[in-house]
């Protein structure tokens, strides 16, 4: 952890800095506060299962991959993806009409949590959640990294491109695509 120090000085009475900064404070001529600031970002410091929930939400890079309809062969237990989206899934944005609904409305809507990170093995390889829990880095890509949410759709790693809903009658088999 890297140490920075805040400096205060006479503008600040005594009792103004003891109110902010539970330290002792031997002058009000100047003060220094010692503040720890992490060396790391919380992914890089942090466990899945440590991080909470605003943490853990921002680690989803909003590539709507994990919103495709998925075939699971029988024989081998692979997972196969499809171009056919989830009915909640805006294929512009590639994120959720209705985040905070999704699980009342689509049943089947898998919720991600730390409990479960031993079956992240069917999120795709790109994905925050299943890197993470492989010790894996974070691609530059991600928009935690890079700072804008648009780098996963500029790279080209989102679903925008392709996804679509599916219409009457479409067979999932004849999606299929390859991640």
């Amino acid at each position: 952890m890297k140490k920075f120090f805040l400096k205060t000085f006479n503008r600040h009475t005594e009792n103004d800095l003891r109110k902010a900064f539970p330290v002792p404070v031997k002058s009000v001529t100047e003060q220094r506060i010692f503040v720890r600031m992490p060396s790391k970002p919380f992914w890089e410091e942090k466990s899945l299962e440590e991080m909470n929930h605003e943490e853990w939400e921002s680690l989803c890079d909003g590539c709507g991959k994990c919103c495709l309809q998925k075939l699971e062969d029988e024989d081998t237990g692979q997972i196969h993806y499809t171009a056919l989206a989830c009915s909640l899934l805006d294929v512009e944005t590639c994120r959720c009409k209705d985040y905070k609904q999704r699980h009342k409305k689509i049943p089947q809507c898998i919720k991600l949590n730390p409990e479960r990170i031993h079956e992240f093995g069917f999120l795709p390889g790109t994905c925050a959640y299943r890197l993470l829990s492989e010790g894996k880095a974070l691609p530059q890509w991600h928009p935690l990294r890079s700072g804008s949410s648009e780098s996963v759709h500029d790279q080209g790693i989102s679903v925008k491109r392709f996804a679509k809903h599916a219409e009457s009658g479409d067979v999932l088999e004849h999606h299929l695509i390859d991640l």
